[in-house]
């Protein structure tokens, strides 16, 4: 008996409203599995419609640092996010588009998010948001920023109508302090963001 031995036997839709015909994002659904001693179960998921034909990801989240002489900065973001009911506290964020790689992604969002132009550096393994809840997931990639280049001088952001989105730098020494402080004033703390943080404090604790 092991966790690999676990296996979906069908999904179907779950209909909590009359219809999800209206739904623009997501569905319900209902998956019938068997467990490793081969029980059936049934299991209650909420599924993205968004992500790319033959695509492995739905989005990417940007990890994007300011080199500065006082010590490098990590850009966040607050937005209000209606499911919370709260301004969360998130790293530059986004969807990616059919025929787009992770990389072109980023750097895409990050220009349109916040008006920095950078580079991607480094990408992740494909990482699952909730995968309790949902199968929503992404890739982290890393993007370097050249604050000396003329373009990211005088920020120019091209949000939607839709997007309401502050952002500011935090020092990344500080990140976990800062997570703290913000919570306490009333913020959401994505887990992406606060998962970062605890790593950096985990770091400095074991000396790595």
């Amino acid at each position: 008996m092991a966790a690999k031995d676990a296996k979906v036997l069908s999904t179907e839709s779950l209909a909590s409203t009359p219809s999800n015909d209206d739904a623009r994002w997501i569905r319900l659904r209902k998956i019938d599995y068997q467990d490793p001693n081969g029980t059936a179960r049934t299991w209650e998921t909420a599924e993205r419609t968004t992500r790319p034909k033959g695509g492995e990801i739905d989005g990417v989240g940007i990890f994007a640092v300011l080199e500065k002489e006082t010590g490098p900065e990590i850009i966040l973001q607050k937005q209000f996010r209606p499911p919370v009911n709260k301004v969360t506290i998130e790293v530059p964020a986004g969807l990616v588009d059919e025929g787009e790689t992770a990389e072109e992604a980023a750097v895409r969002e990050l220009r349109e998010e916040t008006g920095y132009v950078g580079k991607a550096t480094l990408t992740t393994p494909v990482m699952f948001n909730d995968p309790g809840f949902c199968n929503t997931n992404l890739r982290m990639v890393h993007v370097s920023i050249d604050v000396s280049l003329p373009e990211n001088q005088n920020l120019k952001p091209q949000l939607e109508e839709s997007e309401f989105i502050e952002v500011f730098t935090v020092p990344l020494t500080n990140l976990y302090a800062e997570c703290k402080k913000l919570e306490a004033e009333g913020y959401a703390i994505d887990a992406r963001v606060g998962t970062m943080a605890e790593g950096i404090e985990a770091a400095k604790h074991f000396r790595l």
